[in-house]
Formats: C-alpha cells, structure tokens, sequence
C-alpha cells in the first residue's frame, strides 16, 4: 500500500479530529456489525477551528476533483453546494465562504429540512434554489448510501442536477456480500469518477505510521486485509 506524504489538509483534519474526538482509534462496534479499529463522527466537528478545517479541505478536495489533471473524471463547474440536514448544513455553508474566500468560485449552498415547512415560503428545501442547476453534494461519511441516495432523491426532486458527491471520509470496505462497494453504487447515480474524499482509510494508516502508532495501525491493517475494498 502506497504511503506518500499527507499534504497539510489532510494532517490538520486528522488532527482538529482527533483533539475533539470526533476521529478515534480503539475498538468500536459498528451498525453493521463488524468491530472496527476507528470511529468516525462528524456530529462532532462542531468548533470554530474545525469548522475552519473541515470546510477547507472540503474546498481544496473540490478544486483538486476539478482538475483536468485528476486521475479520475473531473467534477464539472456547478452552482449549488447541497449540505443534507442536518450535519451537512454547517458544512455545506462554511465550504461555500471558504470556496469564495480561498478560491474565487462562487456557489449557493443549499439545504433540507427534515419535514416540509406549512407556512411561510413552505417546502422542504432552504437556500438557493437548485432548479436547473449543476450540484455537489457534502457527505460525512458514506456506509449504506441510504443518506446520500435521500440526497440526491431530494435534489433531483427540485430540479437539481447531481455532478458530484464529496465525503470526509471513505472508508474504503467491501459491503456485507464482501464484494459491493456503497461508491461505486453511488458513481452508478452521478458518474464514474465523481465521488471524492477528503480522507481515506489508507490515509489515516499513513498518518498512524509516521507519527509511530504501531498498535493501532496493525489492527487497521488487520481491518483492511478483513474488510478493506482491494483495487
């Protein structure tokens, strides 16, 4: 497995994570089932500076899935960061300001309410509209895929058109038939090539191992050989 150097957004996401908890090595009971040697909860992301983090590596890892010089195919321009209640709202507003702020690309940011509001404007959906527009949409992290195919239901609901998805974290495991792979379902929805991450599993072993954890990254190797998606 290829351990090249981890560029400073990353290493700052892993850290801000884990000086929160929201990033965690141990032994945790996952819903599926399987015991894994981390634990991942966005809820947690909750801070000033980790906001500043978390929405700065989610505008870098957009500008880098745009490039032409992307080993996969690029996210096209788009208008509309979607940001699905309720985690994603924050982070669907902060990377739109860092987007601006960093990069010069300006985007709306969207997102949904859990049940339709009856008065007022009503609906479901807040913020720009996504009516024929191109979208991207902020996921944590993707297990199942039920939360981003509600996602991407809602927006193609409204007229929005899906051009990318991006997670904080893949963690890169086959599904229960040990074969399925919930991104490559996903790419089935919004194209090959279009859903990216800020982190991956292999990543956060990267990082286990240059800052000399060796407990914790055996049991992610011990995990990955059991559960890790095999290219």
């Amino acid at each position: 497995m290829a351990t090249s150097p981890l560029p400073d957004y990353k290493v700052q996401l892993i850290e801000h994570a884990m000086a929160v908890g929201a990033l965690k090595f141990g032994t945790f009971t996952l819903k599926s089932g399987r015991i894994s040697p981390y634990f991942f909860n966005a809820g947690l992301l909750c801070t000033g500076p980790i906001l500043a983090t978390l929405a700065g590596a989610y505008a870098t890892t957009i500008v880098e899935a745009q490039s032409s010089d992307s080993n996969s195919s690029p996210i096209p321009d788009f208008e509309v960061l979607f940001g699905p209640a309720y985690k994603g709202i924050p982070f669907a507003s902060t990377t739109a300001l860092l987007l601006y702020t960093q990069h010069r690309i300006p985007v709306g940011f969207a997102y949904d309410r859990k049940e339709a509001k009856d008065h007022g404007e009503g609906g479901k959906m807040v913020g720009v509209s996504v009516q024929g527009k191109k979208v991207v949409i902020l996921d944590d992290v993707m297990t199942s895929g039920k939360a981003v195919r509600g996602a991407i239901d809602t927006v193609k609901e409204n007229g929005g058109e899906i051009v990318g998805v991006i997670q904080a974290l893949d963690r890169e495991e086959v599904g229960q038939d040990g074969v399925s792979s919930t991104v490559k379902e996903v790419e089935g929805l919004v194209g090959v090539g279009r859903v990216r991450s800020i982190l991956k599993m292999r990543d956060l072993m990267t990082w286990l191992g240059k800052n000399g954890m060796n407990k914790e990254l055996d049991a992610m190797r011990d995990y990955w050989q059991q559960y890790g998606l095999k290219n």
